[in-house]
Parts: structure tokens; sequence; C-alpha cells
């Protein structure tokens, strides 16, 4: 079995990343291929709910991340673990927790280094904490922000290993939502050795609208959809009926953008359309659905039209390779 940090090296065929509901005392992530196979699983317990001071549900991160060779996920104790598109698993960390408090991390393409943000709850929001330390024991910690207030930070992913993505998020759960209302604001692309921001992309005006890709991400008015790349620039619009979950393919071609009334997704530019309701790329030319007790998650070829059922259920928790 390996260890926490050897590197095999990015995975041969990128994988799908499905997460179960993160409503039952046990979740399993599943590593699914473009065939629609899952090729690895492993199970973990489900991190508590937790509030702001019994105000409010505390926006709790996401308790997974991936590099370029493996998915990374948490338990309910704190426990990282690891797992491999063989079915090797392993524990690689462990990061903080307790009653009021949850971490988002994210680990570097090439597992070695580890960006941690510690989030203390609280009747104001939250106290926010990040730091940055070897995977394999900590070593080389550097303990680098500190904030407090109604916004906390998510670590999304790196770009490499000179760039940290950090998603800026509400530190709790409004009573009245909307759509985007509660995920991240507006991403910042940091030096992981000083925190200091090169980039923010995305803005108030035109709120992020689905997961981060390798190319950008997208974010949205109420009838444009903006294709924004890492440096924070638009690099193409497109008009949408409302605003709807959008994907940016890794190679920044194409945008699945999910239709606001049919169960389907339309590709822009072409506007042709997909029978599937997406939640993210596995690569360039391949969608994944995601899915639940009644609806089933599928992979669909954007190529041959051809549409294939996943053995799994869970929703979309990024890729493999998984560097931005």
């Amino acid at each position: 079995m390996p260890s926490a940090t050897s590197n095999p090296g990015p995975v041969s065929s990128p994988l799908g990343v499905l997460v179960s509901p993160l409503s039952t005392s046990m979740y399993t992530v599943s590593l699914v291929g473009i065939d629609g196979r899952v090729v690895a699983s492993a199970p973990a317990t489900t991190p508590a709910t937790i509030s702001c001071a019994n105000a409010s549900a505390g926006n709790a991160p996401p308790p997974f991340s991936t590099s370029n060779s493996r998915a990374y996920f948490m338990d309910a104790q704190g426990v990282v673990s690891f797992l491999t598109s063989n079915g090797d698993a392993g524990r690689a960390t462990a990061v903080p927790i307790g009653p009021t408090r949850r971490s988002s991390f994210a680990v570097s393409p090439d597992d070695q280094r580890i960006a941690v943000v510690v989030i203390d709850f609280t009747a104001n929001g939250a106290a926010t904490r990040l730091y940055v330390e070897d995977l394999n024991g900590g070593g080389h910690h550097l303990d680098l922000f500190g904030d407090s207030g109604a916004y906390t930070l998510w670590a999304t992913g790196w770009r490499g290993t000179n760039n940290l993505v950090l998603a800026k998020v509400p530190s709790c759960l409004p009573q009245r939502g909307g759509p985007f209302c509660c995920g991240p604001q507006e991403f910042h692309v940091v030096d992981p050795a000083t925190a200091v921001r090169r980039f923010t992309v995305g803005s108030p005006t035109c709120v992020i609208a689905g997961a981060a890709s390798p190319a950008g991400v997208m974010c949205e008015t109420t009838t444009q959809a903006n294709v924004l790349t890492w440096s924070g620039s638009t690099s193409a619009t497109y008009d949408i009926p409302g605003q709807t979950p959008a994907y940016l393919s890794p190679d920044g071609q194409l945008v699945a953008i999910v239709s606001t009334t049919d169960p389907t997704t339309t590709l822009f530019p072409s506007k042709a359309t997909v029978s599937i309701v997406a939640c993210g790329w596995i690569d360039s030319s391949h969608l994944l659905s995601g899915g639940d007790a009644q609806r089933q998650p599928r992979v669909a070829d954007i190529v041959t039209g051809k549409i294939v059922a996943v053995q799994a259920q869970g929703d979309c928790a990024g890729r493999l390779p998984g560097g931005l």
C-alpha cells in the first residue's frame, strides 16, 4: 500500500469523483471513469452539522479535495484519508475539528503540501485561520492568515504548487437563500507561502455559478454567464434565461449550462443539448451527472452522444487530475 506522500504521478485516465449525501452518518467517495465504471470507492464517517452559536446553521465546507493522483476525504474526527484509482487507501493527515470548529483543506497536485482553513463558528459569523504545511508529518508549517466576521474561506485547490485558490463564502447560512447564496462568492488566488492575494475572480455583481476548472470558472448575472480566467478577466459571455449551474470544461473550450426548466444541459457556444443534469466534467468530452436514490448518476460522451449509468450514488466532488 502506498504511503500518504508517495507520488504515483497523475492518473493515466481522467476520473470523476462522486460523494454520496452528507445527510447520513456515513458517506462514500467513488472514483468514476469516462466509461461510467466505478474504479474505486471508500466510506467515511460524516462530520456533524454545525451552527453559528445556535443562531443559524454554519456554512460547513466540503470535506474533500483532489490532487492529480488521489481523492482526499475527511471523517467525523478530522482524519483525512486518501483513495487511489487502484483502490489503495490510507490515512494522510488530520485537521482540526470540534463542536464549533470545521476545517477546509486542499492538497497540492503533487501530494506534498496541504492548505488548511480552520473555521471557528460564532454568533457573529466565524473566526478564520489559514495555514500550509507538509502533508506528511506537518513539517514546514506556515501560519499565513487570520480574520473574523460574516465571511470565511474555503480551501478550494492549487494551481501548480505556487498558487493557492481560496473561496470567499458566507460564514453562516441565511434563512432565505437564493441561487448560489451559500457557495463561493468569489475566488482568491494567493501565494501559498505568504497568502498575498494575486488575483480576485468573481464579484458581487457576477456570482460564481459552478465548480472551479483548470481553465477558470463561471459567474452569472440574471441574464448572462461569463467565463472568468484565473487572472480575473472575462474571456467569453453567453446569454442565459436565468441563473443556473454552469461548468467550464478543463480545456476552457466549452461551457455546460444546466437548463432552468428541462432536465438537460446545453453546451456553449455550440448550443448542443445533452440529456443529463450535469454537475461537472470528467474531461473535456465527458460530463458527469449526480444523483440519489431517485436519480441515477450518469456519464455523457458529448462527442458520440452515448450516456451510461454509474453504479454509485452522489454528487460531483471534483475530478482527477485535480490541479487547477
